[in-house]
């Protein structure tokens, strides 16, 4: 429903989920969300499925933990399979069969882009290679080159699957913020991001975040965007020499943040950094 607002204000954005939950989800309905959404967006909508970190979903929508695995496996063979037919012949375990029924509305696009969004599981980058859809990695914590190696074997099983490399992309999906200076951005986004994180971690044990561990994922090496223009532009072309990527989603806003200040983060972020990170980003491809 918001991606549909949005795509009422804009006209060149894509629009995308920066998960969908598809283990808890179903993947009729999924499609014909997102197929409603490019037909009103004039074909900018795409999907970025995953199993979701969090485990809340499951009991609600009376799924059993212990199919966590099995979920979205079968869920994204049926996806799949929609995207692939207007009427659809599948058996799996976790839901209903379908025998030939029409699955509308059909999307605008030829193909509705579906992405593979993974936290740490290798099964999922592998899955994501071997079935030739293009990988999103969500980087929120811990050191970027940690995951350098889901990269890799992202791309092994591209090529031991006979896929066309030039045709898939790989994607990091960070947080951040981008004000003129780096101690402005670091006070703007500290009190939402922590009260938003400590709630979470109320709810998981974890403890309070310090604004020492905060600042931290906010240096060069950190999960973070957060920073001035120059050190986010840094820290782009950083993560680039690692993964190589051709896209990063920034989430400006973590919890409640003044409106003004996050529509000042995407003017930095569109004047100040994409061209900057565009060019260079080119010129490696060149050389």
């Amino acid at each position: 429903m918001i991606l549909a607002a949005a795509a009422t204000r804009t006209k060149k954005i894509r629009l995308s989920s920066s998960v969908t939950v598809l283990s808890s989800d179903d993947p009729v309905r999924v499609f014909q969300r997102f197929a409603s959404l490019d037909l009103v967006s004039d074909g900018r909508a795409e999907i970025i499925a995953g199993r979701g970190s969090f485990i809340e979903s499951f009991p609600l929508f009376g799924y059993d933990l212990n199919d966590y695995h099995t979920l979205f496996a079968e869920k994204l063979e049926l996806l799949l399979k929609i995207r692939e037919n207007e009427q659809v012949h599948w058996q799996g375990q976790h839901r209903a069969p379908l025998t030939g029924q029409g699955v509308y509305p059909r999307p605008k696009q030829e193909q509705l882009p579906i992405w593979v969004g993974v936290g740490g599981t290798p099964q999922s980058v592998i899955r994501a290679g071997t079935l030739g859809l293009p990988l999103a990695i969500a980087i929120i914590g811990g050191m970027p080159e940690q995951f350098g190696q889901f990269v890799q074997l992202y791309w092994r099983a591209v090529e031991q699957a006979g896929h066309d490399p030039s045709k898939l992309s790989v994607s990091i999906n960070s947080h951040g913020y981008i004000a003129d200076n780096r101690q402005q951005a670091i006070e703007e986004a500290f009190p939402s991001f922590k009260q938003v994180m400590d709630k979470i971690g109320g709810e998981r044990g974890w403890p309070p975040m310090s604004r020492h561990q905060f600042n931290a994922s906010c240096d060069l090496r950190g999960a973070n965007f957060i920073g001035s223009p120059n050190e986010v532009i840094e820290k782009i072309l950083y993560q680039h020499s690692i993964f190589k990527h051709n896209r990063l989603l920034l989430q400006l806003s973590i919890g409640t943040m003044p409106h003004k200040q996050v529509m000042k983060a995407i003017e930095l972020l569109g004047t100040k950094v994409a061209p900057v990170v565009r060019e260079e980003v080119a010129r490696r491809g060149k050389a």
